[in-house]
C-alpha cells in the first residue's frame, strides 16, 4: 500500500472486495444474483417502448458510430461508457427494477448494466467473474444505503449518488484491480457523485437518466483507476467526503464494513411485482384488497392514503391527469396507482401509458390527498394504510405492514419468469425459443466460459423484434 492509500474505511472496504473469490460466494447468494439478473434484463427488453429512451439513444449515438460494447434496446455498438449509461437507463426506465427496501436503493439497474459494458470493454470474461462481479457491486451499494439510510430524505437519490461507488467496484472486479487501485476506483466515482430528487417531483425523464449516470461514472472511474489516476482515499470520512458532505453526518458507518464478505445484505433485496415507485405498491395491495371487498370507485366521496414520511414526500402528491409529463408523475403517485388498481384489478406496463393516465375512469383519483402516518416511522418503506369516505356515509379503513416481493413475501420463481417474459414481450415482441434459452444462459452463468453470452442471446430476442 502506498501513502497515497494510507488507512481509511475505504481501503477497509477496498481491500475486502479486492479479495473476494467466486468461491467465497454462497450458493442462495449466486442463486439470488441470478435470478435478479434474469429479472433486469427483462426490464431492460420492456423498456424498448419506454417514453425518453429512442430520444436517449438518439441523443447518445449522434456522436459515436461503432465502439466495444452494446445497447441492448437497438443492438449497435458504442463507447463501453456510453452502453453502461443507456443500459442503465433502460433498466429504470419502467421502475420495474429491484430495490433493497430499507436501504431505498435500486441495485441492478446500474450493477448489471455496468458488469455487461465491463464485460465487452475486457473480452473473455467468465460466468464465474461475472457473477462475483455483480455481487460485490450488489452487496457494497445494499450497504451503501443502509449507512446512508436518509440519503432519500435529505433530497439525494440515493440510486444515482451511491450507485457510481458500487458500479466502480463492479467494474474494478471485472478489471482484476488490486486492493489499491479499487480504493481509487471507489473514490473516484465519489468525485463524479451526483442525483437528485428534483426530477421525481417535476415529473422528468432525467429520472431513468441517473441509474445510467451512475454506471457510467462508475466504470470510467474503475478504468482510471486500472491506468494509474488517483481520488481521495478518504472520499468517505473526510471533510468533504461522502458522510460529511453529502450526508451531514447522518450515517452508520459500521454498516459498510460489519460482516463484508461473509454477511450478504443482498439477501434483503426485494423484486418489484409492480412497474413504478416501490412507495406505491403497498397502495396498490391495499386497492386490491379493497376490490375484492366490493368497493368500486364511484362509492368514494375522499380518500386519505398515509404513509411514511419519506414515502408521502415522494409519491404523496395530487394526481394531475394533465400533467406535462404524464408517466413519471404516475409512476410516483400513489393516488394514481390505487385508484388504477381499484378500476382494472391489476398494475402492469400498460397501466404506465399516457392514455391510460388521463382516463376518465381514473380520475376519481384526484379526490385523495396524503398524510404523515403518526404510527409509521418516517423511513419505513412497506407499511400503508387507507381511509375513504363513502358516498353512503360509510368509513372504510385498510392497512398493510408487508410488501409484495420482500424477503418475508418474496415472488416465487414461477412469478419471476412469467415477468420477465411479460416484459420482454411487451417491449421486444420476443420470441418464446429465444426467451428460453437466455433463460438457461443466465441460469447457468456459472457454467458459462464466456459471460458475453448473456448479451449475444439478449441480441436474439431483439432480431424476433425486428422481424415482428
Amino acid at each position: 500500500m502506498t501513502s497515497t492509500a494510507a488507512p481509511s474505511l475505504g481501503w477497509e472496504i477496498a481491500s475486502t472486495l479486492a479479495a473476494l473469490r467466486y468461491d467465497d460466494l454462497p450458493d442462495d447468494v449466486v442463486g439470488a444474483i441470478k435470478l435478479f439478473t434474469l429479472d433486469t434484463l427483462g426490464v431492460i427488453g420492456g423498456a424498448a417502448r419506454a417514453p425518453g429512451m429512442s430520444e436517449l439513444l438518439a441523443a447518445l449515438t449522434e456522436w459515436e458510430t461503432s465502439g466495444k460494447a452494446t445497447l441492448l434496446l437497438d443492438g449497435r455498438t458504442a463507447n463501453p461508457a456510453t452502453a453502461a449509461l443507456a443500459n442503465g437507463a433502460a433498466a429504470h426506465s419502467l421502475d420495474f427494477d429491484d430495490q433493497h427496501d430499507q436501504a431505498r436503493i435500486h441495485a441492478f439497474c446500474v450493477v448489471l448494466p455496468t458488469v455487461l459494458a465491463a464485460i465487452e470493454a475486457k473480452r473473455n470474461v467468465s460466468g464465474r467473474e461475472a457473477l462475483t462481479a455483480l455481487t460485490v457491486g450488489v452487496e457494497l451499494f445494499c450497504r451503501l444505503g443502509l449507512a446512508c439510510y436518509n440519503s432519500l430524505g435529505k433530497g439525494w437519490h440515493p440510486t444515482t449518488a451511491l450507485g457510481s461507488i458500487s458500479a466502480a467496484a463492479a467494474a474494478a472486479k471485472i478489471f482484476e484491480l488490486d486492493a489499491e487501485k479499487t480504493l481509487h476506483a471507489l473514490a473516484l466515482a465519489f468525485v463524479q457523485l451526483s442525483g437528485t430528487t428534483q426530477f421525481i417531483a417535476d415529473g422528468a425523464l432525467a429520472k431513468r437518466v441517473g441509474p445510467g449516470f451512475a454506471a457510467r461514472s462508475g466504470l470510467l472511474a474503475a478504468q482510471m483507476a486500472k491506468h494509474g489516476v488517483t481520488g481521495p482515499y478518504r472520499f468517505l470520512e473526510g471533510e468533504a467526503g461522502l458522510f460529511e458532505l453529502y450526508e451531514r453526518g447522518e450515517v452508520r458507518p459500521e454498516a459498510l464494513t460489519e460482516g463484508l464478505g461473509t454477511s450478504w445484505r443482498i439477501r434483503e433485496l426485494s423484486m418489484k411485482p409492480y412497474p413504478c415507485c416501490r412507495c406505491t405498491h403497498t397502495v396498490i395491495q391495499l386497492a386490491l384488497d379493497l376490490r375484492a371487498q366490493g368497493i368500486k370507485p364511484e362509492d368514494i366521496a375522499h380518500g386519505v392514503i398515509e404513509l411514511g414520511k419519506v414515502n408521502r414526500q415522494i409519491v404523496g402528491a395530487r394526481f394531475d391527469r394533465t400533467h406535462r409529463n404524464p408517466v413519471v408523475h404516475a409512476q410516483f403517485n400513489a393516488a394514481y396507482a390505487f385508484a388504477a388498481a381499484l378500476v382494472d384489478g391489476r398494475v402492469d406496463i400498460a397501466t404506465f401509458t399516457p392514455d391510460r393516465i388521463r382516463a376518465d375512469d381514473v380520475a376519481f383519483a384526484a379526490l385523495f390527498e396524503s398524510a404523515d402516518a403518526s404510527d409509521m416511522e418516517p423511513t419505513a418503506v412497506p407499511p400503508a394504510r387507507v381511509r375513504l369516505r363513502l358516498k353512503s356515509g360509510r368509513a372504510v379503513e385498510v392497512a398493510r405492514w408487508t410488501m409484495k416481493g420482500a424477503p418475508d413475501d418474496p415472488m416465487s420463481l414461477e412469478e419471476t419468469i412469467a415477468k420477465f417474459r411479460s416484459c420482454m414481450r411487451w417491449g421486444m415482441s420476443a420470441g418464446d425459443a429465444d426467451m428460453s434459452a437466455l433463460e438457461r444462459a443466465v441460469m447457468s452463468l456459472d457454467a458459462q466460459p464466456d459471460a458475453a453470452v448473456l448479451i449475444s442471446l439478449f441480441r436474439g430476442c431483439q432480431q424476433e423484434r425486428r422481424a415482428a
